[in-house]
This record gives C-alpha cells, sequence and structure tokens, in this order.
C-alpha cells in the first residue's frame, strides 16, 4: 500500500512559479513511477506529467512542456511538480500517483493516489 501527499498549492498570479511536492509512505518508493495530473472544475481529470523510478525518463503533456518539470528524491520518497510561467488555464487540483510498471499518461492505469492540492492562477 501506497500513501501520497501532495503539499505546496496555492494562489499565485499569471507568469508566475510554484513548486508542489508529493511524499510517499512506502518503504520501496524507487519502484514506482510517479505522475502529476490535474483536474479543473468541470473538466476530466488530465495528464500533466510522468517520471520513471529513477528519473531517467520523463514524459509531459504538450500544454506543459517547457513551463514544467518533473523531478524525484528517492531518498526523500518525494517527487516534485515544478511549474513556470503559470497561465489561468493551470488552475485545478493537482493530484500525484503512483504505479510500478511502464510510464504511461492513462489516469486509469495508476494505483496509488493522493488527495490533491489546489492551485489557482489569477489573471
Amino acid at each position: 500500500q501506497v500513501q501520497l501527499v501532495e503539499s505546496g498549492g496555492g494562489l499565485v498570479q499569471a507568469g508566475g512559479s510554484l513548486r508542489v511536492s508529493c511524499a510517499a509512505s512506502v518503504v520501496t518508493f524507487d519502484i514506482y513511477i510517479m505522475g502529476w495530473f490535474r483536474q479543473a472544475p468541470g473538466k476530466e481529470r488530465e495528464f500533466v506529467a510522468a517520471i520513471s523510478q529513477n528519473g531517467g525518463s520523463r514524459y509531459y503533456a504538450d500544454s506543459v512542456k517547457g513551463r514544467f518539470t518533473i523531478s524525484r528524491d528517492n531518498a526523500k520518497n518525494t517527487v516534485y511538480l515544478q511549474m513556470n510561467s503559470l497561465k489561468p488555464e493551470d488552475t485545478a487540483v493537482y493530484y500525484c500517483a503512483a504505479r510500478q510498471l511502464g510510464l504511461v499518461t492513462d489516469t486509469s492505469k495508476y494505483d496509488y493516489w493522493g488527495q490533491g492540492t489546489q492551485v489557482t492562477v489569477s489573471s
């Protein structure tokens, strides 16, 4: 069982930056692929970014490529999402998720989820 807790959300002006974190309570964090997803009001949850177990492979949604960076610190059991040049359309609840096999973007393929952290970008 993997428990995930996100933190670091908040209110930021357009063009600003924010870093959200996700701490995992599991002994073997480095066997899990980690992903970030987001869900805006009235919309489906969508893929944002994912990172392989050792951090060597990263994948981003086109909408955030060049602005967001996913990273992980296996010694701290934590995955991060650095968000720069934020836009009002980035406003959403951001969730981290974990799975063991394959770096994928499909929401349904992830086994463990955090409770989410709200990110609001004002114009």
